[in-house]
């Protein structure tokens, strides 16, 4: 095809323009990328004859450009961006779960910013164990003996039955046996582990004589496994922690040990929302052994946490896979100053994960009549009740009141309206539904309502 000669080149359009990286601080590098994928689509375009009429050297050039230009102006030098969250989902597993508290955020930046007492303890002068940065805090809020935290909850269930159940056998009941996101099953990670799974019970029913008849001389561990992410309703029946723990009297070398998945430190069922276990209940009851997230409901940073009784604790300390799994100085200093937080209710709610959760109807109504009083001029909105979930596999029966603003374009379609707010530079994510745009304000804080006005009117 004749006209494919008229293209540019990469070095052509390069020349043409005096990017260099541009106000963003782009790599070249970058940009070359984007010019060739420019130039690519145009030639299928043309190869497809989708093209249209005006085919000149001139025009060519100019099409790439404004494409680069667009790149540029969307995506900057990062590919991972701050976004504008307004689907309401408080934990939202895309867009990063969990945000952290403005003084999670001070304390990473002093951490990152200088050299730090990681692994050197200023008391004696000597090197020191990062164990010891976090494992007080844990201790003094959740009332366990020791801790150990590792870079997520996968990573602390698979630890903890490598560790203290390789080639023996784990009894875990059949109702428990949950996958959570990214296809994780605690059958596989189990089979990962090397330990030896043994299911009883029933997929909705198991009791406690299932568990003591299942118990042997090849047995070293009870594991119940909270199913954050699913409720069985109907005819049904569970056993509790502390039913289990009634066995440790005829079998003591048994450890006893619950996943808590999303786990909690915060009193949620006292403002009406959920059964949520709180983890210290867990550890007062005499569990030897709890893991739990760190960036689901504690609303801290990814990473899996360990907690329990110092025999098994300090085991899980030595073993080789505490240096795999081990999390880094920024992590620490995120989740150290997050559970600082909880030695106060109050102070508890000013990590954004609480405070989106427990926020009221009344708060959100006046904020959704403030940004549909700002959109009303050049879009059709209207605020009606909706619901608000909780998200990252947490708590998926409860259901937050709140009030969605319905949004609607005369020139764009829902869809086409969506694609646009995400491609501006902090982009809105919102939900589409029945052909209009949803804005859940109790995830919009006030930084990200001006984002989010700003985009909106922007278009």
């Amino acid at each position: 095809m004749e006209e494919l000669r008229l293209l540019p080149s990469v070095h052509a359009v390069l020349q043409q323009n005096d990017w260099e990286g541009g106000e963003k601080d782009i790599p070249v590098s970058v940009i070359k990328k984007w010019v060739q994928e420019e130039i690519d689509a145009l030639r299928l375009s043309l190869l497809k004859g989708s093209y249209g009429k005006d085919r000149e050297r001139e025009r060519f050039m100019a099409i790439v450009s404004a494409g680069v230009c667009k790149k540029m102006e969307i995506n900057g030098a990062y590919t991972l961006r701050k976004v504008v969250n307004a689907t309401g989902i408080v934990l939202h597993t895309n867009l990063g779960r969990a945000r952290l508290s403005s003084a999670a955020v001070a304390h990473v930046m002093s951490a990152a910013s200088s050299y730090t007492n990681l692994e050197y303890s200023l008391e004696q002068g000597t090197r020191g164990s990062r164990h010891d940065i976090i494992e007080n805090q844990i201790c003094d809020i959740t009332g366990c003996e020791a801790a150990l935290v590792v870079n997520n909850n996968a990573a602390a269930v698979y630890m903890v039955l490598s560790a203290l159940a390789k080639q023996k056998e784990v009894i875990v009941s059949r109702g428990e046996l949950v996958e959570i996101g990214g296809s994780f099953r605690i059958s596989s990670i189990m089979e990962e582990s090397g330990a030896i799974l043994k299911e009883v019970g029933t997929t909705n029913r198991t009791h406690l004589h299932d568990y003591s008849a299942a118990i042997n001389e090849e047995t070293a561990m009870l594991m119940k496994v909270h199913t954050s992410n699913f409720k069985i309703t109907g005819f049904t029946k569970t056993v509790s922690s502390n039913e289990l723990l009634t066995l440790k009297e005829k079998h003591q070398e048994l450890i006893v040990y619950e996943d808590l998945g999303s786990g909690s430190l915060f009193p949620f069922p006292r403002y009406g929302i959920g059964e949520e276990p709180e983890i210290k209940s867990r550890i007062y009851a005499g569990l030897d052994l709890v893991s739990f997230s760190g960036d689901k409901l504690i609303g801290g940073p990814q990473a899996g946490i360990i907690a329990g009784k110092s025999k098994w604790i300090n085991h899980l300390k030595k073993h080789q896979l505490a240096r795999v799994l081990r999390v880094d100085k920024l992590t620490l200093a995120a989740l150290e100053a997050t559970l600082l937080s909880y030695h106060k209710e109050e102070a508890a709610k000013e990590i954004p994960a609480i405070r989106d959760i427990v926020r009221s109807e009344e708060e959100i109504k006046i904020q959704a009549e403030r940004i549909n009083e700002k959109l009303a001029s050049e879009y059709e909105c209207h605020i009606i009740k909706g619901h608000s979930m909780v998200g990252g596999g947490t708590m998926p029966d409860v259901v937050l009141p709140t009030y969605i603003i319905e949004v609607t374009h005369p020139a764009f379609s829902a869809s086409e309206l969506s694609r646009r707010l995400r491609e501006k530079t902090v982009p809105v994510i919102v939900t589409v539904k029945n052909d209009c745009c949803h804005i859940d304000p109790r995830t919009v804080d006030e930084a990200d309502e001006a984002a989010l006005l700003s985009a909106f009117l922007s278009l």
